[in-house]
């Protein structure tokens, strides 16, 4: 179960080489078939790392070498928010999460999600994704303003900064809810100064935030338990 970097690397590739544009409406319907796949193609899990050694254990709050199991208690998801309010400085500064946009089958990927794929490649048009390597502790490598959601379990992790690329790829589950989740990462996101959209496609929400020449992109998901997926996906320059 991998991260499925090297699918998302050609669309990604195809954004780099059409991306002489101004980044407009006009870009986003010209680059959609590019920039689907960047943007939908979800993010598994690798059974090399969850046999590796158990150097990624306190990354993922458990100590054997499956995948962890996910504490959906009351007491676990209010704990998780109450320390989520606390980093972003109190109830008082937690946005409301944006209104989904709802983009049918077949439908143009809007100029900001195309921007953020645009933004996850390096500079030069580098293929970044192509330079990843896999193990737990990139997740304790995540950019400051995007830290894995309080008691959120790793389940794997990836990235690199090798040349100009520094990427950072991380799936992980918690039992809080997708949208409380998001909401903390668009209040993160919105108070470093990124521009955030959240879109419905596909089944899957997706969080996209740029500053610049950095983005974050986040892939939530529904899994049986009450259980929220995570993929979290970020390139800081």
């Amino acid at each position: 179960m991998k991260l499925r970097l090297i699918a998302l690397a050609a669309p990604i590739a195809m954004l780099a080489a059409c991306s002489g544009g101004n980044g407009d409406a006009e870009d986003g319907d010209d680059m959609n078939a590019a920039s689907e796949g960047a943007l939908n193609e979800n993010l598994a899990t690798d059974p090399d790392l969850a046999n590796s050694s158990e150097e990624g254990a306190a990354l993922s709050g458990t100590g054997n070498q499956n995948i962890p199991r996910i504490d959906t208690s009351e007491r676990a998801i209010e704990d998780a928010r109450s320390r989520a309010v606390q980093m972003v400085g109190g109830s008082a500064n937690m946005d409301a999460l944006p209104t989904a946009k709802r983009l049918g089958e077949g439908a143009a990927d809007t100029p900001a999600m195309v921007q953020a794929a645009r933004a996850l490649q390096g500079p030069g048009n580098t293929n970044c994704f192509e330079k990843v390597s896999y193990s737990a502790s990139w997740s304790a490598k995540l950019p400051a303003e995007f830290p894995i959601y309080p008691r959120g379990n790793t389940i794997e992790a990836a990235g690199s900064d090798e040349g100009n690329c520094a990427v950072r790829a991380v799936t992980f589950r918690t039992g809080v809810p997708k949208s409380d989740v998001l909401a903390f990462y668009a209040t993160r996101a919105a108070d470093a100064g990124y521009t955030v959209e959240h879109a419905l496609k596909g089944g899957e929400n997706v969080l996209s935030a740029i500053d610049g020449q950095s983005a974050m992109v986040i892939y939530a998901r529904d899994l049986p338990g009450k259980v929220t997926e995570i993929d979290l996906v970020t390139s800081k320059r």
